[in-house]
């Protein structure tokens, strides 16, 4: 019966693959004639059957239940883009060039893969900050700061707890 639950679960998971493929594809062509509706929608259901077969559509191939976490973690992410990209731009033209380049270890609270590696990309999204290194053994993660007024921000764990909030934990 678990099996079936499964095949069920990860049938679902294609089918969400297939419609976001498809949405993206009708979002980025700007062309809605009859072949190339077509051809989005037969390219769309052989990448989800392939991702099908391949045993890709698991929760973390397809993780369609973080949607709803995401409608509120992407937003707030790219406002800190933004924020850091401003910051970044001050320091490049300022003409005393005020960086402070440094490395840091910083413990993480995510439990999952999904939620390791969203932490581990949204530093690196980040202007000024890059993840140098995730240790997935003991949930750390090494990352290289362009000021140490960046690194300071992430030692304050808001986007630590925003990510665990993110994938499902308080």
């Amino acid at each position: 019966m678990g099996a079936g639950r499964s095949a069920l679960s990860n049938t679902f998971r294609a089918a969400a693959l297939f419609a976001v493929l498809y949405g993206y594809w009708l979002l980025l062509s700007g062309h809605y004639t009859v072949w190339l509706l077509a051809a989005g929608a037969i390219t769309a259901a052989i990448t989800a059957a392939w991702a099908l077969r391949l045993g890709l559509s698991d929760s973390e191939g397809t993780p369609v239940h973080l949607i709803v976490n995401a409608v509120v973690y992407w937003p707030w992410l790219v406002v800190e883009i933004i924020k850091a990209a401003i910051d970044v731009s001050w320091r490049i033209v300022h003409p005393a060039l005020p960086i402070s380049p440094d490395l840091r270890r910083f413990k993480a609270t995510q439990k999952t893969a999904e939620g390791l590696t969203t932490y581990a990309n949204s530093i690196t999204l980040t202007p000024g900050t890059i993840s140098v290194l995730v240790d997935w053994e003991h949930h750390e993660i090494v990352v290289h700061g362009l000021s140490r007024d960046g690194l300071d921000g992430l030692d304050a764990g808001d986007m630590d707890a925003r990510v665990t909030r993110f994938e499902g934990g308080k």
